[in-house]
């Protein structure tokens, strides 16, 4: 068999699967030099691959592009069976991966791409990532209890690609906090990543230590204007009709409101400061650091939870209508930002969905700041009893988005 050549970063996972395979199969794969940057603009290049998607497989026959599509190619060539060895197998195999695909890659690049510097970080969307692995880290690990690999007795292409899915979740995130709840997964994993063929490509593999986030980016300060020249006002001339009498202005919320210090400002001191509670929130892992974090530091009598149920959850049927209701809601916030934080949700799948928030408040009641909100009319509220274990298990779900039907959640803070 003629040499096959394939054209992608070095350092790409994507490349990485196509190389496993190939060793695992004995194919002569050539990985000449390519700079995506520059590479993928080349006309050569280009009349080559229409698509200008790397991976791309030059062969005889013609070219593929992408990572799956061409390890599929190269899996089915040369001597190991990566295809398992019946019709059941092969279509597990691809079952498996179009999880890595559906399940891991999306939220693993939301999660990991800010750390990396390619796209900007999203607190709302890393947090929802954050979720979504987990729950496929829960799959896996229930699949794995009585498997050593995830289809049949020996390694197939299954396992190739779902590890190398994994790869930068383990190297940058995943640590030992996190990852100690799917041991059947992680066990798996580096069975996986030790196995010569793995290692020739991938090399040694060391698990994340520290969990690393992405950093923050100051937002760009506004630019100055220059005050503008006011012009002499020309003066109106007096018409014959008579003035109308001025309508009175009605009085806003904050004309009515009693000018002083806000009575949550006056509140004694207390041990916990709601601005690092967000900051340890955004910045950490939600069950292993933020959580515990926020029961070591929580104090009762200066802060409290509500549970809010929306009044209208049988009129939710579009969840992208329902994604817009919270958000309305989150943004008509602000004057609450200093003395609240909520995990907002939204459960179910369509046409039956369901919307319910959760707020920690500075004081012990429903601050004005948010009562002057018409959106929290719309919802039934409840004190959360946080000496109840079952009740902080309920926040703990709220904060880390994974109670059973979840389908997607805000943060405001």
């Amino acid at each position: 068999m003629a040499s096959l050549k394939v054209y992608c970063d070095k350092q790409n996972p994507q490349l990485w699967k196509i190389q496993i395979a190939a060793k695992y199969n004995g194919v002569n794969l050539e990985v000449p030099e390519f700079n995506v940057e520059t590479d993928t603009k080349n006309a050569e290049f280009q009349k080559k691959n229409l698509s200008g998607k790397v991976p791309f497989l030059e062969t005889e026959e013609g070219g593929i592009f992408g990572g799956n599509a061409i390890a599929r190619y190269v899996a089915r060539l040369g001597k190991n069976r990566l295809y398992g060895s019946s019709a059941f197998d092969a279509a597990s195999i691809e079952q498996w991966i179009d999880y890595a695909v559906n399940e891991i890659d999306l939220p693993a690049a939301v999660w990991v791409y800010p750390i990396q510097g390619i796209i900007q970080n999203n607190a709302n969307a890393t947090q929802k990532a954050k979720g979504d692995i987990r729950k496929a880290m829960e799959n896996l690990n229930k699949h794995l209890n009585s498997r050593t690999f995830l289809v049949g007795n020996r390694i197939s292409l299954a396992d190739i690609v779902v590890a190398t899915s994994l790869y930068r979740l383990y190297e940058l995130v995943l640590d030992s906090a996190f990852r100690k709840q799917f041991v059947n997964t992680n066990r798996w994993y580096t069975t996986i990543v030790n196995q010569p063929e793995v290692k020739a490509v991938v090399g040694e593999v060391v698990l994340c230590e520290k969990m690393q986030v992405a950093k923050e980016t100051k937002p760009a300060e506004p630019k100055e204007e220059k005050p503008k020249k006011e012009e002499p006002k020309k003066e109106k001339k007096e018409t014959k009709k008579e003035k109308e009498p001025e309508e009175e202005e009605e009085e806003s919320y904050e004309d009515k409101k009693p000018k002083g210090p806000n009575p949550l400002d006056l509140l004694p001191p207390s041990k916990m400061i709601m601005d690092e509670w967000k900051r340890t929130y955004s910045n950490n892992d939600t069950r292993s650091v933020a959580i515990p974090w926020l029961w070591e530091n929580f104090d009762k009598e200066g802060y409290s939870f509500y549970f809010g149920d929306y009044k209208y959850n049988n009129e939710l049927e579009k969840i992208f209508m329902t994604s817009n209701l919270l958000g309305g809601f989150n943004q008509r916030l602000d004057k609450l930002r200093k003395y609240g934080f909520g995990s907002m949700i939204i459960l179910g799948q369509e046409p039956k969905l369901e919307i319910q928030v959760c707020f920690l408040f500075r004081g012990q009641e429903i601050p004005a700041e948010m009562k002057e909100c018409d959106d929290s009319e719309h919802y039934t509220w409840s004190k959360a009893n946080t000496d109840d274990a079952a009740t902080r298990e309920r926040i703990n779900q709220f904060l880390a988005w994974d109670m059973p039907n979840f389908n997607q959640g805000k943060i405001f803070k």
